[in-house]
């Protein structure tokens, strides 16, 4: 019992003791804590107060800084109020300067005034005294002049009206006649003028243009490295060759002809694409129905594409602006038309180019003629048919894509199907007659003109009174000589007119041609 008291006070103890240490230990650790604790708050007091000495200093600076800007500010607003006050007072001054030069000039034009006043004061009092000089004079002359008067009525027995009136009537038709001489002599002069300035701008105009020749019609020649693709091109049982015919629209030709194969069409534009896209068939080697149909689409789009380019690079060439975008591209599908065998985008330069010549001769607008020459022909490449006449159509696309009158005007009556309402027409319907009637511009055969010009001469001939027909100019002037005793002049006039109704009425040709009757008496004796 008392060995377990012992051990009991013992533990208690030992307790007690280990109590006494942990609290030991633990007011130790506390005094550490307190003591890091009392250093840290040292440590940001110092830190503290440092940063307040920075911001103090930054502060004194940033205020030193304002202090300086706000002082210059001060001094240069003080300143521009000096500049402003200086300029006020030399406008000021120079006000002042001005007024009193013009009350200088003011005195000096009042003492000017005063000086012509009394000059004027002067010479009014000499002209009155001179006035009535001449009042005496005038008196005594109108006295003179009834006495002298009475004189020449009593010697001729005529009264000074009835001889006044006789020398005007004489003088009147003394001036009536020489009036109608100058009158008709000043008309034929201007005549043989302007026939001879017409003739002289006619054939500068057609010198100092180049020329085109006449091309290939319906016919397009695709030559062959050898025979053997001409039966990779027909195909089995031809179905290629169909294909092809199919998508463009044109006829193809393989004959016994050594590598060749003809395009057979009438449209210019349906034989290039066909040309274009069997020649990427022959390259590529690939030749079905398929890639026929392929090859053809994509070789559309590309001849489109280049149309547009063609447009565009003519409306450059020729200095045409503002045009619009579906004018530009039927001008470029002129390009693939051809009239009469003559290339119609050449036809259409040449004239546009004759129109501008010929505008800048007679002192005209020469960019709107040459603007009006390049659209005449817009009528025959449209892209839907129509019954209209291929002046009217290009007449109307012009004023749907905004062309100014005078250019639909000249496009309308270039074959007379308008009337012409604007100096710069004539113009047109003149140069496209020169450009279509040249030597070589279109094609025509042979045996067709001396059949046509045999026709001429013998319609004439076919009239009473007719002694010969001559068809001169190519055909474009057909002369016929009367007999004089059988056709008079007014017979002349009408026989013109029956020749040329009936040319116009009974055959074809292109252009126009020009009846010309010639009637003369001719008196002959011979001296033995």
């Amino acid at each position: 019992m008392d060995l377990n008291i012992v051990t009991l006070i013992i533990t208690v103890v030992a307790l007690l003791l280990g109590i006494v240490a942990g609290k030991f230990i633990f007011a130790k650790d506390q005094k550490r804590k307190l003591d890091e604790a009392d250093l840290h708050a040292q440590s940001l007091i110092k830190e503290a107060e440092l940063r307040a000495e920075t911001l103090r200093k930054e502060k004194e600076i940033a205020a030193k800084e304002k202090f300086v800007q706000l002082k210059a500010d001060h001094d240069k607003e003080i300143m521009e109020r000096n500049r402003k006050l200086g300029e006020i007072e030399s406008k000021a001054r120079q006000k002042e300067q001005a007024a009193i030069q013009k009350e200088l000039a003011i005195n000096q034009k009042t003492e000017q005034l005063e000086r012509q006043l009394k000059e004027n004061v002067v010479i009014k009092e000499t002209l009155s005294r001179q006035i009535e000089v001449v009042s005496v004079k005038q008196a005594e002359l109108e006295k003179h002049q009834d006495e002298h008067t009475r004189r020449l009525e009593k010697l001729a027995n005529l009264t000074a009206d009835e001889a006044r009136s006789q020398l005007i009537e004489g003088l009147k038709q003394e001036a009536q006649s020489r009036a109608l001489g100058m009158q008709q002599e000043i008309i034929d002069e201007a005549k043989q003028k302007a026939n001879k300035e017409a003739r002289k701008i006619i054939i500068q105009t057609i010198q100092r243009t180049a020329s085109e020749q006449a091309i290939e019609n319906a016919i397009t020649v695709f030559n062959l490295e050898s025979d053997e693709i001409k039966g990779q091109i027909i195909g089995r049982e031809g179905r290629n060759i169909r294909a092809l015919e199919a998508a463009t629209g044109v006829d193809l030709i393989v004959d016994d002809t050594p590598e060749a194969i003809l395009f057979s069409c009438f449209d210019p534009l349906r034989r290039e694409i066909a040309r274009l896209s069997l020649q990427r068939l022959v390259s590529d080697g690939r030749i079905h129905p398929a890639r026929i149909e392929e090859v053809v689409e994509k070789t559309k789009r590309q001849i489109e594409e280049q149309i547009m380019e063609i447009g565009e690079r003519t409306v450059i060439e020729l200095g045409i602006h503002g045009l619009h975008k579906e004018l530009v591209r039927l001008v470029g599908k002129m390009r693939f038309r051809s009239s009469y065998g003559q290339n119609l985008l050449m036809h259409s330069r040449e004239v546009a180019n004759l129109c501008g010549i010929m505008a800048a001769e007679l002192g005209l607008n020469p960019k709107l003629a040459k603007r009006a020459g390049l659209l005449h022909d817009i009528g025959k490449v449209p892209d839907e048919e129509t019954e209209l006449s291929h002046a009217l159509l290009g007449a109307k696309l012009a004023e749907r894509y905004g062309e100014v009158p005078a250019v639909i005007n000249a496009i309308g009556a270039h074959h007379d199907e308008m009337e012409m309402q604007f100096v710069i027409s004539p113009i047109v319907q003149a140069c496209d007659s020169i450009s279509g009637a040249r030597p070589g511009a279109r094609r025509e055969i042979m045996q067709q003109y001396l059949q046509r010009i045999k026709d001429l001469e013998t319609l004439a001939q076919g009239y009473t009174g007719v002694e010969k027909a001559y068809a001169i100019q190519a055909g474009r002037e057909l002369r016929v000589i009367v007999e004089a005793d059988k056709v008079t002049d007014g017979d002349s006039e009408k026989l013109s007119f029956e020749i040329a109704q009936k040319i116009q009425t009974e055959m074809t040709y292109p252009g126009q041609i020009k009846v010309t009757v010639i009637r003369e008496k001719r008196a002959v004796n011979v001296a033995r």
